[in-house]
């Protein structure tokens, strides 16, 4: 549905800063890719030559930028990525899901099971198995398995092929992608007798409220008690969390990071992509792992941290300077050893 400017405006909570207000907007588009009838945003001051030149009939850009090219609206805005979200969800159907209650007849769902069939969406292929309960507004998308006792609150949407294993719990508003496994044993071994011996892993996995978990990611249960993901955290895909980890409210934990068994994560802390998390480290609140970082101590929060082992990252940065001029100061050393020494005859 087509939006004047100033219906765009009081959409995304913006001003107008250039642009007639009965402009149409019929859609979105990326700034490379928009036409004269379509809204883009300028979120990073990267794409600046992008915006430039681009053909857009609109975007929103951060406030204090007032100048952009011929004949494009501007509407500035306190985060513009942010209130382009508010745009797509207008222009784009498909980001609000329709939500059809009912169970398909090609799901399974136990007896004992608790859910109003009325009230939550389970796909073809799914299994709810016994004793487990699942929410009023949930959907439990193709082929995914529900074990025994587990729970899922309200409003949840499990993608295709995910996994909650028994007596795990997910709050409400919580969002699994494809392919997740929630609940699979802690890698827990002892060596007994010239022999790996396993180590029964009894304990659960707690997702807790408006938690997002991405494709192939796998969450292990605690060897007893609880592995947790704190409230509004976002697990990217591809990322492993062991037994017994303890993450807090709102961290992002971004592609391929792995957390080892027992490690805890303060609220707020970022851990980028392939960095990873050894076994009963602690990392501070508002900390940042950066890529391919190496926590192996505890690390004090509020800080930025980088290599391997982690360091801050300014510390770290040095180190990598000095390391780079180590060459020339090879070649010095061997110019320097040469020399003759002081008082020796000379040819």
């Amino acid at each position: 549905m087509a939006l004047t400017l100033s219906e765009l405006a009081r959409l995304v909570d913006g001003n107008i800063v250039r642009g007639g207000l009965d402009l149409l907007i019929e859609g979105i588009a990326a700034l490379e890719d928009a036409g004269a009838s379509e809204l883009s945003f300028l979120g990073n001051e990267k794409y600046r030559a992008q915006f430039l030149v681009t053909r857009a009939g609109a975007v929103i850009v951060p406030r204090g930028v007032a100048e952009g090219p011929d004949g494009c609206a501007l509407i500035a805005a306190d985060n513009p990525s942010f209130a382009f979200a508010h745009a797509v969800k207008h222009f784009v159907a498909e980001v609000a899901r329709p939500f059809a209650p009912g169970i398909h007849p090609r799901a399974v769902v136990d007896e004992s099971a608790k859910l109003d069939p009325a009230k939550v969406c389970v796909h073809a292929g799914a299994v709810i198995m016994a004793a487990a309960e699942i929410g009023e507004g949930t959907e439990i998308g193709p082929n995914c398995v529900v074990g025994e006792k587990a729970r899922i609150g309200r409003d949840c949407l499990l993608h295709a092929n995910v996994s909650v294993r028994e007596r795990c719990t997910l709050g409400d508003r919580v969002t699994v992608q494809p392919g997740a496994v929630i609940g699979s044993d802690g890698y827990g071994y002892e060596w007994v007798e010239g022999r790996h011996v396993k180590i029964d892993q009894v304990g659960i996995v707690e997702v807790q409220d408006d938690v997002e978990i991405g494709a192939n990611t796998t969450i292990d249960r605690a060897r007893f008690g609880r592995t947790v993901i704190g409230e509004g955290s976002k697990i990217d895909n591809l990322v492993q969390i062991a037994h017994n980890v303890q993450i807090g409210k709102h961290c992002l934990v971004v592609s391929q990071a792995g957390i080892a068994g027992s490690a805890r994560i303060g609220n707020h802390v970022v851990v980028a992509a392939q960095a990873g998390v050894g076994g009963h480290v602690k990392v501070g609140a508002k900390s940042v792992l950066a890529g391919r970082a190496g926590a192996t101590a505890d690390l004090e929060g509020g800080q930025t941290y980088s290599g391997m082992p982690a360091r801050p990252f300014m510390e770290e940065q040095r180190s990598r300077a000095l390391i780079r001029q180590l060459p020339k100061l090879v070649e010095r050393v061997k110019a320097l050893e040469k020399k003759p020494e002081n008082g020796a005859a000379r040819d």
